[in-house]
């Protein structure tokens, strides 16, 4: 009985996966909302936000509208300072000169957006952030890497600050930061809150600047960057992660991802979607030889 059951499960998995078909889907066309892309950061120089509203329809490919009306302004609570973000060539951009910056570790900041007569804030604060000691890396043929691909496989060396949990986004690029290589996010240089505080990365987290279906190769440069973020800050990326990386025979049911931004306007109606966080980061960069 029991090799008649799996017999039948065989013929049922063949069924579901032996042939695709294509099907129209008639799907009703939703709110469109203004979507923040706005992330404050302790590095020197010209700081941007996005303001974009969200396209109607699910199977819309075109991009999303940019929102050049709306009146920015960044607030440093700590300090009781303001900058006010000027519209310029598709995004809201401050700029304090030379090498200043506006972003201060330990520095509670405000962000205000002023939109068809309603108001939205949001608050964060910039956490600390480990350096990065060093990058190393070994060449592998393709017979001893894992992923059967030749090249170099680089590890990114650093150590938790200790006391207390610190949240961390690790990424790492090709050659420069426009080419973004890997991202990993972590908790006390592991996964999960109470397992480590001031330790080394663990291995996963030191290799993971490497992506193993593409080893670098020489003469490329590995630059690595470690981002802080407060818990809530955190939870919102491990949401919006989890959204794009559900599928298969047990996804996530798909949710709406919590944005931060809360509306301040007497009465107000009208939803802002998308997040405002803040991060100290550090860098490291390393050339394959």
């Amino acid at each position: 009985m029991k090799h008649i059951r799996f017999s039948i499960l065989l013929a049922m998995i063949a069924g579901f996966t032996a042939c695709e078909d294509t099907i129209d889907l008639d799907i009703a066309t939703g709110k469109s909302y203004p979507v923040l892309d706005a992330w404050i950061t302790d590095e020197a120089g010209p700081q941007e936000i996005r303001l974009t509203q969200s396209v109607t329809s699910y199977t819309d490919n075109t991009p999303a509208p940019i929102i050049s009306d709306a009146v920015i302004t960044l607030e440093d609570v700590t300090a009781d300072r303001s900058y006010p973000f000027a519209f310029s060539d598709g995004a809201y951009r401050y700029d304090p000169g030379g090498d200043q910056s506006i972003g201060v570790v330990g520095h509670v900041y405000k962000l205000r957006v002023e939109y068809k007569g309603e108001t939205f804030e949001a608050t964060d604060t910039i956490k600390r952030v480990p350096v990065i000691d060093s990058i190393s890396y070994k060449f592998k043929t393709a017979e001893d890497a894992q992923s059967g691909e030749e090249g170099y496989y680089a590890d990114m060396h650093a150590k938790d600050i200790a006391g207390g949990d610190d949240y961390y986004w690790i990424r790492s690029y090709r050659n420069d930061r426009s080419n973004r290589n890997t991202d990993m996010y972590a908790i006390n240089g592991a996964f999960n809150e109470g397992v480590a505080d001031g330790w080394n990365f663990i291995d996963p987290l030191q290799e993971g600047i490497t992506d193993e279906d593409k080893p670098y190769q020489q003469g490329e440069k590995v630059i690595a960057r470690i981002a802080s973020l407060s818990k809530p800050s955190y939870e919102f990326i491990r949401q919006v992660v989890d959204q794009l990386d559900s599928g298969g025979l047990f996804a996530r049911v798909l949710e709406n991802i919590r944005p931060n931004m809360v509306n301040i306007t007497p009465n107000g109606k009208q939803k802002l979607l998308g997040w405002f966080g803040t991060s100290a980061v550090s860098f490291k960069e390393r050339t394959i030889e």
